[in-house]
């Protein structure tokens, strides 16, 4: 995405300046060869960050051999490989108008707004490749790296759901009640009762055509052998039963940040943006809040039954020697709270 934060009297130069970037970027290949250097740096940077590398494991993982799954950065190869040819050619298949939307939040006249862009995009071309991508094939597997740190970084995930299907909003509900603040189940037994980490956390992250339910943490080697354990039984204790406290708590917390991203125009240009691009249509905040009006302990609790029964990906970056057997997180994740307790014997 392009974007520009400006104030109101400025928004005529703002649209010029990302159009001039659009449609008359030149690619000097000094300029190129200067960029290309910086993003070496981060690549090594990233890869000197626990942190940052077991999510690109993770994602490599999960959707092995595929798009999706390589890491935004490249590798050091493909960057230096890179020409300004290629880069006009990338920008000649992939921009066109059909696959663009505009947006403006703040302070901004609509009418005036509409007029400048027609004036300074109005002609952009509109022979993008039409080509329909390959859907996104969660496969799931485990990858571990070994490595002389104080401290490991583990992410254990499972298929979730895209942003299409009717249970994304009850998907990124489950996740603050699992992992979602200081009153999550996994921050309470994980890290306050057990004091196994130092950070735990449950995501959801839905994509157009896929989605993958995840929880991170982040511990020291004495105890990476019975934190995995404990994880996969707060899992399966949500397919069990879910509380109704937990739901409207989780619910609250969900209307809150949708409420609090309204406030932010940058926040709220980016959601209506994204929005555009995935639904066709802004949608408004009263019908997000009629989906999660709508959830109930019972979907939730057989939302966690079918996702926590999906081929897991089990990414591990650290002293990891003392880590479970995948087949055996297989075994425990197929079996009963005992066999995941029995991971740690």
């Amino acid at each position: 995405s392009y974007y520009a934060r400006v104030l109101s009297d400025d928004v005529p130069l703002a649209v010029d300046i990302l159009a001039d970037i659009l449609q008359e970027s030149e690619f000097d290949p000094q300029e190129l060869e200067r960029e290309q250097h910086v993003i070496l740096q981060e690549i090594g940077a990233a890869h000197d960050t626990p942190d940052d590398i077991v999510f690109d494991r993770f994602t490599e993982t999960a959707y092995r051999h595929q798009t999706i799954g390589r890491s935004i950065l490249g590798t050091p190869e493909t960057v230096k490989s890179f020409t300004s040819k290629q880069l006009h050619d990338f920008i000649e298949r992939q921009y066109g108008a059909e696959r663009m939307v505009i947006v403006a939040a703040g302070d901004i006249k609509h009418d005036n707004f509409v007029r400048e862009v027609e004036k300074q995009l109005g002609g952009f071309r509109s022979k993008a490749d039409s080509t329909i991508p390959q859907y996104a094939q969660y496969v799931g597997g485990d990858f571990r790296e070994d490595r002389d740190l104080m401290d490991a970084q583990i992410v254990l995930g499972f298929e979730g759901r895209a942003y299409h299907v009717r249970d994304f909003y009850a998907s990124q509900v489950l996740s603050m009640i699992l992992g979602g603040g200081m009153s999550s189940r996994l921050f309470q037994e994980v890290r306050e009762k057990r004091g196994l980490c130092y950070s735990v956390y449950a995501f959801h992250w839905g994509f157009s055509d896929t989605g993958v339910f995840g929880v991170h943490a982040a511990t020291g080697q004495s105890d990476i052998a019975e934190l995995v354990p404990v994880i996969i039984d707060e899992l399966q204790k949500a397919g069990e039963k879910i509380l109704q406290e937990e739901l409207d708590r989780a619910r609250a917390q969900y209307r809150a940040g949708l409420i609090m991203s309204a406030e932010s125009p940058a926040s709220r240009a980016s959601q209506i943006a994204r929005q555009l691009l995935l639904f066709g249509r802004p949608i408004a905040k009263e019908e997000l809040m009629e989906r999660l009006s709508a959830l109930t302990v019972e979907r939730l609790t057989d939302l966690s039954s079918r996702l926590f029964s999906t081929k897991p990906t089990l990414t591990a970056v650290g002293p990891v020697g003392t880590l479970a057997p995948y087949e055996a997180i297989l075994e425990s994740l197929a079996g009963t709270q005992t066999a995941a307790r029995k991971l740690a014997v």
